[in-house]
């Protein structure tokens, strides 16, 4: 008989320890939390019409610069968007932040009639109808929302329904912090 070595003896259990402390690590970290490579960069470069019924001249990267802002991609027929769709209002009403729009594949006036009905909390809204811009901002799927800085840069990507909890914990601490940087007036 031949002698096995230690090493090639105990290599099987060395592998199911691996497999295993490697699957443990995954299972502890948040789906909603994806790294996106596009923070720190500025918004892709984009120009969007406006959706059907809605008077504004739509949404570009233009836009986006001279203050902190969210952009929130949403969609009629999404049901996490219709979740988060009050915390949207509420932020609003309250002179928060402005919270910009892009209408993700949404049918021509499904999304006005759809605010028409929730309330409108977006001051720009473009409809990107094919889907290529949100393809261009990284988005998997709706909704998503995205801080951007004064520059015009993209400061936090929250994945699925905007919270209170993400909103109070993650996004308005960092808001203050990038309107800390450049001395822009907060609402009262």
């Amino acid at each position: 008989m031949s002698k096995r070595s230690p090493l090639l003896t105990a290599l099987p259990l060395l592998l199911v320890i691996a497999v295993v402390a490697f699957l443990a690590i995954g299972l502890t970290l948040n789906p909603r939390e994806v790294p996106s490579p596009l923070i720190g960069k500025p918004v892709p470069d984009f120009e969007l019409p406006p959706i059907a019924g809605r008077e504004n001249p739509g949404l570009a990267h233009l836009d986006l610069k001279g203050e902190v802002s969210l952009v929130n991609v949403f969609a009629s027929w999404c049901t996490a968007c219709r979740y988060e769709h009050p915390l949207l209002m509420r932020l609003k009403r309250n002179g928060t932040i402005p919270v910009h729009g892009i209408n993700y594949k949404d049918k021509p006036g499904d999304a006005s009639a759809w605010l028409a009905e929730l309330g409108d909390p977006y001051t720009r809204i473009g409809a990107d109808r094919d889907g290529r811009i949100s393809i261009d901002w990284g988005v998997y799927g709706v909704p998503e929302t995205f801080l951007i800085d004064q520059q015009g840069r993209i400061a936090y990507k929250q994945i699925g329904e905007l919270t209170i909890e993400a909103w109070e914990q993650k996004l308005w601490p960092l808001v203050q912090k990038l309107r800390a940087q450049k001395k822009e007036p907060r609402p009262q």
